[in-house]
């Protein structure tokens, strides 16, 4: 980072708000299915529990280890998780690799609070950690689906 203005606009006060109170931030005691990612690069880890019913999430519950930006990305998933299908975790997942990586837009509502992840884009190095919530949500939903056609 290029200096203590970069890191002071990054971490914002909207950002460490939403680290500060992730929704649904205790794990289940019998969930449908788990699934957990790490970053390699920062070790940054979050571990998904999801009971799924009619294909949608009905209770979600996650363990987040990371930085304040991967922090605050559970929670804008913990705050719309439930009710959800695994098409619309992995479009948002999609979307939200496509804002950081490839200048994309903002993703679609339900997840348009990821918006406050948009100064995040000139750091590749914390996109990993950014991405963890959605993809450990969408390989847990994916788990599920396979145990009850399997």
């Amino acid at each position: 980072m290029s200096g203590d203005g970069d890191l002071i606009k990054l971490y914002s006060r909207r950002i460490l708000a939403l680290a500060a109170d992730i929704p649904h931030a205790d794990r289940l005691a019998n969930p449908s299915a788990t699934a957990k990612r790490r970053s390699p690069l920062c070790g940054s880890t979050v571990t998904v529990d999801v009971v799924v019913e009619d294909g949608r999430i009905a209770d979600f519950g996650q363990d987040v280890k990371a930085c304040a930006l991967g922090q605050a990305a559970a929670a804008v998933v913990g705050a719309q998780a439930i009710g959800r299908t695994r098409a619309e975790i992995e479009r948002a997942r999609d979307e939200l690799r496509a804002m950081l990586k490839d200048a994309g837009p903002v993703p679609a509502p339900p997840f348009e609070g990821f918006e406050v992840l948009l100064p995040a884009r000139d750091y590749r190095n914390r996109h990993a950690s950014i991405l963890l919530s959605l993809e450990a949500t969408a390989e847990a939903m994916e788990k599920a689906e396979a145990r009850v056609a399997g």
